[in-house]
């Protein structure tokens, strides 16, 4: 099965949408910080992941659904 970090995926797509941390932790209700961190992870929660997903509108999830026929 083909690894996602998801961090990485979340970094980038905040990246391509010429937004910033601060945005980002303002709609998810963190700190700048925290978003720093999430970045670095692999996995995430899945609350925390719907959140990003909602606050982004990128369904990061369909990531993993990806890897379910590889």
């Amino acid at each position: 099965m083909e690894k996602v970090h998801i961090g990485s995926i979340i970094r980038g797509e905040l990246r391509k949408q010429n937004k910033s941390n601060r945005w980002l932790a303002e709609q998810i209700g963190v700190v700048p910080r925290t978003v720093n961190k999430i970045f670095l992870k692999e996995y995430l929660d899945t609350y925390l992941l719907l959140k990003i997903s909602r606050a982004m509108n990128v369904d990061f999830f369909a990531y993993y659904s990806q890897t379910l026929n590889s």
